[in-house]
């Protein structure tokens, strides 16, 4: 065969063989393998002990309920029993040894991250009902009218008109 062939040929050789050296220069020799033999895996077995030792920050809407649990009675039929109290108030991390640490945020803004109307028709972020920021009372916080708990609910306990 002339030069022209075999160029390539040796090129791409040459490029799988260091793919495969770097391959074992770069990724640990314990990735991927387990007590069941060698499986494609995201971590390595000896550093399990590290990720066991990691604070987990966010805990689930279960956490909550022991001590919240008329707060959760009123939240989990409503449109918003399916958000995570965190998603609102913030990671769980150090609560309730520092009970500040979860403050009620009665800001606007947290409530437009998901209630501002967005162009997004046809999906299901499309179909939530949201406000023009701009023009729904704009100089108020939401709270004032609206109970989060209970988007059904007005804050004085009526229920919102549709």
């Amino acid at each position: 065969m002339k030069n022209h062939v075999w160029r390539p040929l040796y090129i791409a050789i040459a490029l799988v063989l260091l793919a495969v050296a770097a391959r074992f220069i770069i990724v640990p020799s314990d990735f991927g393998v387990h007590e069941r033999g060698y499986m494609y895996g995201w971590h390595r077995k000896s550093n399990e002990a590290e990720w066991k030792a990691v604070t987990v920050k966010y805990q689930t809407a279960k956490s909550c309920i022991p001590c919240h649990k008329e707060k959760y009675d009123d939240i989990k039929d409503s449109p918003h029993g399916k958000i995570s109290c965190e998603n609102c108030h913030g990671p769980r991390l150090g609560h309730p040894n520092d009970p500040k640490r979860l403050e009620i945020n009665r800001a606007r803004s947290l409530c437009l991250r998901c209630h501002t109307k967005l162009p997004y028709n046809g999906t299901l972020r499309g179909s939530m009902k949201g406000i023009n920021p701009d023009t729904h009372y704009p100089q108020a916080e939401c709270m004032m009218c609206h109970y989060p708990h209970d988007p059904r609910r007005q804050s004085h306990g009526q229920e919102v008109k549709r």
